[in-house]
């Protein structure tokens, strides 16, 4: 079918704020959210610092949720369920006026942040507190939603899994309206303990914000972040009928797996470069349109060499001409939650024509050559947007995000 997939609601909760403006804002001021981990003393790790969602989190949920449903979830599935609400007022949606059957809800969820750190768990509430699928369920109780309702477990890429996922649901005719993106948070003893012995994590504690620092020379591994992000897909059909205010056009995606390591990519950035040239393909876009592109850019050092390495084979020449930044400088990495928060990002780009910064880009590495948009955010026309999820497993995502009508 030709029906069109609009982006008609967003939302994002990040260590940069607890709504979609919020975040934007100081996307482009190239603010740090990264600082010393409060949820818990993290004294005796190596790595203690991360990106965390504001305090104020606490009262905002408190307000927001109602007590009974309070004690059932999570301090991510919060996240993820507030997030999601304030994405549907924000796109005007009143789902009485919809076929609910035919709306949808498909999360990426790596787990529910039911950790050593979260409070008030006890057998009352532990079941339900860890079901990855309560956040889907949760906001489909909540409207009354009917239609397919799932969530998906790809490591960092979920939630752009996610998304692709509720494209395929819209294009081929079975969904009017797809809830699409995830929750994440690792912040918890034992996960950075565990990446730590994996040597994966900056353990550059002092000062938190210089710490990630993707695509640089003395980069030293990933700063772990928190959040959640919302989009609302909707078809073309649907959007036009009720005068939808319209953010951009998912125009494909690509889905593959390297097959190779289960934390390594794949030699040369091969398996990257599949993936994005796979999205261009099944997109139906020109090499020449993609004015953008959110990198996975996780300030690892084969992650940065290999998606340098990916988008010169896509490109060629012209790889040097496209602006190539990572929102992972200032947020961190949000695991699950990173495609739908970058694509987000990466949305607002082609909506607004701003670029975002790669901050902390002060001794580039000889061996990365590109356009990493360094410390200041800049202006300038986006057509065409990529937003790449490189996961452990092999488990590769490249949104491809376009212009809406004028």
């Amino acid at each position: 079918m030709n029906n069109k997939v609009l982006i008609t609601g967003l939302n994002v909760i990040s260590s940069l704020g607890l709504n979609l403006q919020s975040n934007w804002e100081n996307v482009l001021r190239g603010k740090s959210g990264i600082k010393r981990i409060t949820l818990f003393d993290p004294s005796g790790l190596q790595t203690q610092i991360a990106a965390q969602v504001p305090d104020e989190f606490e009262e905002y949920a408190a307000r927001k949720v109602r007590k009974r449903l309070a004690r059932q979830m999570t301090r991510v599935t919060k996240m993820c369920y507030l997030c999601a609400l304030d994405a549907v007022e924000n796109s005007g949606i009143n789902f009485e006026n919809f076929d609910k059957s035919r709306c949808a809800v498909i999360l990426g969820v790596v787990n529910t942040g039911n950790s050593s750190v979260e409070k008030d768990t006890d057998a009352k509430n532990r079941i339900i507190k860890g079901m990855n699928n309560a956040m889907s369920a949760w906001i489909s109780i909540e409207y009354g939603l009917t239609g397919p309702n799932y969530t998906v477990a790809t490591a960092c890429s979920s939630s752009a899994y996610a998304i692709g996922l509720g494209y395929d649901l819209i294009k081929s005719g079975q969904a009017d309206i797809v809830i699409t993106g995830g929750a994440d948070s690792i912040i918890n003893p034992e996960e950075i303990s565990g990446f730590n012995e994996l040597f994966a994590l900056s353990i550059e504690n002092d000062p938190p914000e210089k710490a990630s620092k993707p695509f640089s020379k003395n980069r030293d591994g990933f700063v772990i972040g928190e959040g959640a992000g919302i989009m609302i897909l909707e078809s073309e059909v649907s959007a036009k009928a009720r005068h939808a205010q319209v953010y951009a056009e998912v125009a494909g995606y690509s889905f593959t797996n390297e097959a190779y390591s289960i934390m390594a990519p794949m030699k040369d950035g091969e398996g990257m470069a599949h993936t994005i040239e796979l999205a261009i393909k099944n997109s139906g876009i020109n090499k020449a349109e993609v004015d953008y592109i959110n990198a996975h850019g996780t300030a690892t050092t084969l992650n940065d060499k290999y998606e340098t390495l990916a988008i010169k084979k896509v490109f060629g020449d012209r790889a040097y001409h496209i602006p190539v930044s990572s929102s992972k400088s200032m947020i961190g990495h949000t695991v699950g939650a990173a495609g739908v928060i970058e694509g987000a990002i990466s949305v607002l780009s082609v909506l607004y024509n701003k670029l975002p910064p790669t901050i902390n880009l002060d001794e580039p590495d000889p061996e990365l050559d590109l356009d990493y948009v360094p410390n200041h955010s800049r202006d300038q026309n986006v057509r065409v947007a990529l937003s790449n999820s490189f996961a452990f497993g092999g488990h590769n995502v490249t949104l491809v995000f376009r212009k809406g009508k004028e």
